[in-house]
């Protein structure tokens, strides 16, 4: 009879590399206490890519924390990689890769000192990382600043290097949270093209990010959250088609709000004003076209719906602190 894992259970769960059920997570005391997480569930799918989308402070952190086991839950479960969270999150983490908000590299080692001592926390001999230093160096692009200080290195290369180290145990599941906050266009899209290498190779992401146009390009499937809730989940294109009108005109220019309230309520399904710019979401934008052609003042973009409209439309367009 084959030996069960420490944690593990034998039910459809664990065909998911990750599932979570009926979350639930609050901080504080008696009339201070709030909520974070409320009745959460999903699960990720082997070798995908599935994003945590959500306002700041809607809970996707949180979520990361706890299905890592660095935070306890009130209620509710979690399995990753078969494994109970958070009672046996130590053998649950030994084949997951995490790459956090801000870089925690350590100042005092050079780049492939900071691989090398990390895997260390993996048990994994100093002989067989080396072996595999020259592997992750190139795969950041980092084999030139290979004896470099973490000081010398750029932001951009300061995100590839902790990518790499969180690559050190050959994970099964990488934690990404927020991977390219503060990148350059350049840097992003060279870890765009990191990512879904690694997913080629069968590994599975889970991504928070507030970029939109990286959730829509990197993930299979998303998450949105807000108030700890899931408000939606499913591919991003099919949530944009169930969600929002097919096409976009953003209008602009001290004309706008006029136009919009003389033309755009007779022609557009919905308008949406932020600004001086108004959005007119419509699934035939010709009359409103032609009627822009005809006003001074107003400058408009056409386009189509996207994955940053069906956010703002199910979160809303207020600011978040």
């Amino acid at each position: 009879m084959k030996k069960q894992r420490p944690g593990a259970k034998d039910n459809m769960a664990e065909t998911a590399i990750l599932s979570v059920s009926k979350l639930h997570k609050a901080y504080g005391r008696g009339a201070d206490r709030t909520s974070i997480i409320n009745d959460l569930s999903f699960a990720l799918r082997r070798g995908e890519c599935y994003g945590l989308l959500g306002p700041n402070g809607a809970g996707k952190t949180t979520t990361l924390r706890l299905c890592l086991g660095l935070a306890t839950p009130d209620s509710g479960t979690i399995l990753l990689g078969g494994q109970v969270i958070p009672d046996h999150a130590r053998v649950a983490r030994m084949r997951v890769g995490v790459v956090p908000q801000a870089d925690n590299l350590d100042p005092d080692f050079t780049v492939q000192e900071n691989l090398l001592v990390f895997a260390r926390y993996f048990g994994i001999a100093d002989a067989v990382t080396r072996a595999r230093i020259p592997e992750l160096l190139e795969f950041a692009n980092l084999t030139a600043k290979k004896d470099a200080r973490i000081a010398e290195l750029s932001g951009g290369m300061k995100r590839r290097l902790t990518l790499a180290r969180a690559l050190v145990n050959d994970p099964d599941l990488i934690f990404m949270d927020e991977p390219t906050t503060g990148l350059d266009p350049q840097a992003r899209h060279m870890i765009w093209e990191r990512l879904k290498s690694l997913l080629a190779r069968g590994k599975t992401i889970l991504l928070t990010t507030h970029f939109m146009d990286e959730a829509e390009r990197l993930c299979n499937r998303l998450a949105v959250i807000d108030h700890g809730k899931m408000i939606a989940e499913g591919a991003p294109q099919a949530l944009i088609a169930q969600h929002i009108e097919a096409e976009v005109l953003e209008v602009y220019g001290e004309n706008a709000k006029a136009w919009a309230e003389q033309h755009g309520k007779n022609h557009a399904a919905r308008l949406e004003y932020s600004g001086e710019t108004v959005f007119c979401y419509t699934n035939d934008a010709q009359s409103l076209l032609t009627s822009l052609q005809q006003v001074q003042g107003v400058r408009y973009q056409h386009r189509p719906a996207n994955l940053e409209d069906l956010f703002l439309k199910l979160t809303g367009r207020e600011m978040r602190d």
